[in-house]
């Protein structure tokens, strides 16, 4: 009901800005959260066919609790679905991201429930925002590509369309053209479709040999099918004709390391276990020195320099991480992440107030309680538990617990502060 909608867009209007008026780390608004996990925990038991009108209403309350706690929305959400109530989760999302439009996990919240409802177009802006912020997230660059394929059935009057009797062809005269569309728009392409655009996009490369958006298109197709080796020619052919083309770069990097990985994954699945292990540690060699020769030719771009700081990372070279990864945290998008691991470097090498001094630096970037201020918090409260600061670790622990209970093992951290402090 119309009416209904409004009042509940009202009521959580009203609910966000009292929220927001507390400040994001009042002591009441996180006493607050910690008295609605018994609720959430309850509500979790309702997620099932039958009870979705319960689920929902215990939802609400967590939502009069708190509606920016990711949390409490992510069951909000859920519940909706249970009850065949996805307008009142796309309603509340869209509200929450306009009052945090920082916090990217809820914009991803917000880019999946658009697509999972056909909001292509919606879900796109999501996803490209959370890829702005977080350029390393794979998943979510992955999605943005199939939402560039998907947004041009909204376009055109197309969305108008959208149920109509002949559809989005009625608005275009030119069937030949609709079949084409139709392909494009599809998120995976296949057989018959697969071979008639990577026809389509070779025609265009032989009228138009130094048309780079035709390689690039050609390329897409190619990785969406798995087809590493011929993705790799093609780029390979791109870069004859722009040499100076980092992205084309970094492409076929990604693609060489993902045609390794599935060559290992297939002599896994034949079982041959000693060749796969053999293979592997040819791909994380290229993966490593491809990534110091890029470096080298890029030596300013500060993305490379944080990927080469974390392969050091990965391989406890920690002073060589240490290097590449101040580098890279004078980049605005790679700092926040740059600092994280530049304080687990520093963990490791056994320089805890080096390490704490980065992940304070941190965490004073990070106001919304998302995955990078949870990991900080996080990684604070077990160098401040090994120091035996255990009420420091406790606080840090909470403000983690309060907003994601299942978050690694933060419960069993939280129980087993609690125990020593009963004892004392």
């Amino acid at each position: 009901m119309p009416s209904f909608s409004r009042a509940r867009r009202f009521l959580r209007i009203v609910e966000i800005q009292r929220v927001k008026k507390a400040g994001k780390t009042g002591m009441m608004r996180q006493l607050a959260d910690l008295a609605g996990l018994p609720t959430l925990i309850f509500g979790s038991l309702l997620l099932k066919p039958g009870k979705g009108e319960k689920a929902v209403v215990a939802a609400e309350k967590l939502m009069a609790i708190n509606p920016l706690n990711p949390s409490f929305v992510e069951f909000f959400c859920k519940a909706a679905r249970v009850a065949e109530q996805i307008e009142i989760a796309v309603q509340t999302l869209e509200l929450v991201v306009e009052a945090e439009p920082g916090d990217m996990v809820l914009t991803r919240a917000l880019g999946d429930i658009y697509n999972e409802i056909g909001n292509y177009m919606g879900a796109r802006n999501a996803y490209e925002k959370v890829v702005q912020a977080r350029p390393h997230d794979a998943q979510t660059a992955k999605l943005l590509k199939e939402m560039d394929a998907q947004t041009s059935m909204q376009s055109g009057g197309w969305e108008e369309a959208e149920g109509k009797e002949g559809g989005y062809r009625d608005l275009i005269k030119d069937k030949e053209q609709a079949s084409k569309l139709d392909i494009q728009a599809k998120a995976v392409v296949a057989g018959d479709d697969l071979e008639a655009m990577v026809a389509e996009q070779r025609a265009k490369i032989e009228k138009e040999p130094r048309n780079i958006n035709a390689y690039r298109a050609l390329i897409r197709l190619y990785r969406q099918r798995k087809l590493f080796a011929e993705a790799v020619a093609v780029t390979e052919e791109a870069l004859k004709i722009n040499t100076a083309d980092p992205d084309l770069d970094r492409t076929l990097s990604e693609l060489r390391a993902l045609d390794y990985e599935a060559r290992v994954d297939a002599l896994r699945e034949a079982g041959q276990v000693a060749e796969a292990d053999e293979l592997d540690a040819v791909r994380a060699q290229f993966v490593f020195d491809d990534l110091l020769e890029r470096v080298k030719r890029y030596p300013n771009d500060l993305r490379l320099r944080f990927e080469l700081g974390l392969q050091y990372f990965d391989n406890e070279y920690y002073d060589e991480a240490i290097q590449q990864l101040q580098l890279a945290q004078r980049s605005p998008k790679e700092r926040n992440d740059a600092l994280y691991y530049l304080a687990r470097c520093f963990r490791n090498k056994n320089q805890p107030d080096l390490a704490t001094m980065q992940l304070e630096t941190a965490l004073e970037q990070l106001p919304t309680m998302d995955d990078s201020r949870k990991q900080v918090l996080f990684e604070l409260g077990e160098i401040a538990e090994e120091a035996g600061e255990t009420d420091k670790a406790f606080d840090y622990y909470r403000e983690v617990y309060g907003a994601d209970i299942a978050y690694r093992d933060i419960g069993e951290k939280m129980e087993r502060i609690y125990k020593a402090r009963k004892k004392e």
